[in-house]
């Protein structure tokens, strides 16, 4: 028989928040942490951004371990700690000895690239540092996450751009549907404010200059963030047997690629995420009241996702509540999906939903209720949140209340 997969403990750190409770607050009151990036941006066209600010490392991590650690491993691991806290489970202990965890991340250890080949190509120097490989590989951030922990079960990289964090989360819940593992550690992280990387995003002609603002007239464009987000998932069986806090359940999710285009959303491909996650529930369109958006605030993104919407849930879509809290966290690439799936999830469990900020007269093509600038308290017993990303690769999630 299928395990199901209970959520049991959360953690986040971004621009809204560096821990999850903090997190919240900024969402729930519509709180958009898009920021001047300052001196981050010499050299960049693009000016704004959603940083960690007030980030310290050396308050988390002791002088021997931080030349080990990229600044998106940084993250994964005080997202990992502190869901794994959440959840009332111990590191190094039996229960992380046969757990799995499973990280996404859409760029990897970039800022450990960069400084490579600055100190190479701009400085002149002959050697790199020893440890440049490990520390700036994409797995360095499971890695890590298994070295503080202690997680000795099954531990690998997810990558797929945006919707790293949400495959992750995927990949970890089958295994536990299959019961390979109880306890599995999941989500993303991802840190791109680089030289290269913003030059990169520059060229790509996508990043606004002011603010992020989905579903909009107006709106302008994407706005990179930073940060993790992690998810403790369980067994129902295990997360019973020891009496855990249950969050929710994650009752299904849905998979598809657009096969279509590297850039430009496919609505057949989103709908087809969407479908497939919806029948995987075995539950109707009707009984989901909210969606946290991919909602990149791009003129593609908003116009095709709202298409999919109608195509998938019909007459049902324009009862949907949707917001993408893109708006308030940035887009934080392969954590994204992971943050937007932890605002789900306590969506469910505050029974409210949280806003679309910055946002001012709606798109005639974006014609559904997007929550704007408010939150709202209201019933949510099914949510989903989606994931979208560059290549086509869509990921969508249900969350639901739970009953065990």
């Amino acid at each position: 028989m299928r395990q199901r997969v209970a959520i049991t403990g959360l953690g986040a750190i971004c621009a809204a928040g560096q821990t999850t409770q903090q997190f919240w607050h900024s969402l729930v009151n519509g709180n958009s942490a898009i920021a001047p990036l300052g001196a981050l941006a010499e050299g960049s066209r693009i000016r704004i951004g959603a940083t960690v600010n007030d980030y310290a490392p050396e308050t988390y991590f002791t002088p021997d371990k931080l030349p080990l650690l990229d600044r998106f491993s940084q993250f994964a691991v005080i997202a990992a700690t502190e869901a794994l806290d959440d959840a009332g489970l111990a590191p190094h202990s039996h229960a992380t000895r046969h757990a799995a965890a499973i990280i996404g991340t859409g760029c990897g250890g970039k800022q450990t690239d960069e400084e490579t080949y600055a100190h190479l190509y701009k400085d002149g120097r002959t050697r790199a540092h020893p440890m440049t490989i490990p520390k700036g590989m994409p797995s360095a951030a499971a890695c890590q996450v298994s070295l503080s922990l202690g997680i000795g079960g099954p531990v690998f990289s997810v990558a797929s751009a945006c919707a790293s964090g949400a495959h992750a989360v995927i990949q970890a819940a089958l295994m536990i549907q299959s019961g390979l593992v109880d306890i599995a550690l999941a989500g993303g992280t991802d840190s791109p404010f680089t030289y290269g990387l913003l030059k990169s995003w520059e060229a790509l002609r996508v990043v606004s200059s002011d603010t992020c603002r989905p579903f909009s007239a107006n709106r302008s464009g994407m706005v990179l963030g930073e940060g993790a987000g992690m998810l403790v998932l369980e067994s129902e069986s295990h997360a019973r047997r020891r009496k855990a806090h249950i969050y929710a359940e994650l009752a299904g999710f849905g998979m598809s690629s657009d096969a279509a285009h590297i850039t430009r959303p496919d609505v057949n491909g989103i709908t087809s995420a969407m479908q497939r996650a919806l029948e995987s529930t075995k539950t109707s369109a009707e009984s989901v009241a909210y969606i946290n958006a991919h909602g990149t605030g791009t003129a593609a993104n908003d116009k095709t996702e709202t298409e999919a919407l109608h195509k998938t849930f019909g007459t049902h879509a324009r009862a949907l509540a949707i917001s993408s809290t893109k708006s308030m966290h940035g887009h934080a690439l392969g954590a994204s999906s992971a943050l937007e799936l932890v605002a789900t999830i306590l969506a469910i469990h505050h029974q409210t939903a949280p806003p679309t900020a910055n946002f001012t007269e709606a798109d005639k093509d974006c014609n559904l209720d997007y929550i704007p600038n408010q939150s709202r308290p209201m019933q949510i017993d099914t949510a989903l949140s989606n994931a979208f990303a560059f290549g086509g690769l869509n990921a969508v999630t249900v969350v639901k209340k739970p009953d065990f």
